[in-house]
């Protein structure tokens, strides 16, 4: 188990990934989240260059936009971010994250972010060190670590990821940062607490929530009750 980064008890986000939805059934999925006590939506955008599969893009972002209340975070898995922010922009997006090995400039794509009134996140994979994002993340609002290789839903936790959570989370809490710490990729009851412990803030969840037998409703409670 991991320790505990923080001895006063954390405030905790539940993300849902729409990445694992049934799109045939897709309107009720959304009205189920909506409902839930979820805080927000994770929206995958995959360019099958980035990483090999293609996936939501913005003519999906722009037709669900209009029947969701709650934030949504457009996770950026495409080679080219910075081509996209003022469309999401312009769609309704509230959170931009971008992944730190796309970026050939990554504090410019962070300025022109905020300049578009969205926050900013950056993501690492598995493989990316911790180095390669170290001076962005006082700047950014949210830190977005991925637990399974970027591209295809309903992966297996990658435990060794654990330490790099507790890591960044240090650097978080010793420089009193408000940036937030997401975990993406195989978040299941099993390991949602794991994460949490290790100091992840925000919890993003596909298949752990949207499979769930007893329903969107209860999947999410069921998380939130493993956390606490």
């Amino acid at each position: 188990m991991a320790k505990i980064n923080n001895i006063s008890k954390k405030k905790f986000k539940i993300s849902v990934s729409l990445l694992s939805a049934n799109f045939y059934n897709l309107c009720s999925q959304i009205k189920d989240i909506e409902n839930s006590k979820a805080d927000e939506f994770h929206f995958d955008v995959m360019d099958g260059h980035f990483v090999p599969n293609i996936s939501m893009g913005l003519p999906i972002f722009e037709s669900i936009r209009p029947l969701i209340k709650k934030p949504i975070e457009v996770h950026m898995m495409v080679t080219n971010p910075d081509n996209h922010i003022k469309s999401f922009s312009n769609a309704g997006a509230n959170l931009f994250t971008f992944h730190i090995e796309t970026s050939k400039n990554p504090t410019l794509t962070i300025e022109t972010i905020k300049k578009s009134n969205m926050l900013v996140g950056v993501s690492i994979k598995p493989n990316t060190p911790i180095t390669k994002i170290i001076d962005l993340i006082k700047i950014v609002d949210r830190v977005l670590i991925m637990t399974v290789e970027p591209g295809f839903g309903g992966q297996k936790f990658i435990t060794d990821m654990l330490k790099k959570i507790e890591s960044i989370s240090k650097i978080i809490n010793d420089g009193k940062y408000s940036t937030e710490l997401a975990v993406d990729g195989g978040i299941k009851l099993d390991n949602v607490k794991s994460a949490y412990l290790a100091g992840a803030t925000t919890l993003i969840s596909g298949s752990g929530i949207l499979n769930s037998e007893k329903g969107i409703i209860h999947g999410v409670e069921d998380m939130i009750t493993k956390i606490k």
